[in-house]
């Protein structure tokens, strides 16, 4: 396609703005910020004026046993995650497995049960569970929630990872003689996995904040911690839930960074391996 094209083809779809336009996107920009900067100050205002950001607020934060309570939730959280992420992510595997099934029962079933808990809301699976079989385990139903839920998530991307891969791929590898399973496993998913990485991984930063849920059913995780924290009033001062919410916030938010960068390093390193293969083979 020439750039003529290219451009023409950008015209139809898109019309580019002209002075007046811009002027006036200028000025909804600028409107926007205002809006957003004055309804910050009034919030600030009103917690400020309620005292929230007294410094007895923060008193809590200075003895050992809340430190640690902080500490405990965070670990739960992480094991929590952990045990999820690694479940869903085999889940899904074997979902998607399921759905790309030569074997028509096979292929309903798991299709019937990706549609059934992609479907079901989350917070109402982590109860159930609990009620019914978990009531004096609760990370369990917490953990079981997530891998039904995130892995019905992830064999869909595993699944139209897999579909995204051009058909003359598999096209030729059973040209050659391999079976399905040597072309799924050598030829298909390999180059899948560079596509469906980045969404894979969005969806394990779902699933690390999912795992504030577990508040719900009592499990110790970092928000029920922070919960409990804040329910302790700190004698005339009143309770300390903003200075929580300041704290435990930015706890999930680092938590999420450090695990989308990890993610960018290892598509990353994917990507410099896939060259370093291409150079290799030209």
């Amino acid at each position: 396609m020439s750039v003529f094209q290219r451009t023409a083809t950008a015209s139809v779809l898109y019309d580019t703005p002209g002075p007046k336009a811009r002027s006036r996107y200028r000025l909804f920009g600028v409107l926007s910020l205002i809006g957003v900067a004055g309804l910050l100050w009034y919030v600030v205002t009103a917690l400020a004026d309620n005292g929230q950001f007294d410094a007895e607020m923060w008193d809590a934060f200075q003895y050992n046993t809340v430190q640690q309570m902080i500490l405990d939730g965070l670990l739960a959280t992480l094991k929590a995650f952990g045990l999820a992420a690694a479940f869903s992510l085999t889940l899904g595997a074997l979902l998607a497995a399921g759905q790309l099934s030569d074997h028509r029962p096979v292929r309903w079933v798991c299709v019937g049960f990706v549609q059934f808990f992609r479907a079901m809301p989350l917070l109402i699976l982590i109860v159930a569970l609990y009620y019914a079989f978990f009531a004096k385990e609760p990370m369990w139903a917490l953990v079981l929630g997530l891998t039904l839920y995130n892995g019905s998530v992830q064999a869909e991307i595993i699944r139209s990872g897999v579909n995204a891969v051009p058909r003359g791929q598999g096209e030729a590898a059973y040209a050659l003689g391999m079976r399905k399973t040597q072309v799924m496993s050598g030829i298909l998913v390999p180059q899948a996995v560079r596509t469906m990485l980045p969404s894979m991984i969005g969806q394990l930063v779902v699933t690390l904040k999912d795992t504030s849920l577990g508040y719900i059913i009592t499990y110790n995780e970092l928000l029920f911690m922070g919960k409990k924290i804040a329910s302790q009033p700190l004698n005339a001062a009143g309770f300390p839930y903003i200075p929580v919410v300041l704290v435990i916030g930015p706890i999930y938010i680092i938590m999420c960074l450090l695990l989308t960068a990890l993610a960018r390093r290892i598509e990353a390193r994917g990507r410099r391996g896939a060259n370093r293969r291409t150079s290799a083979a030209a």
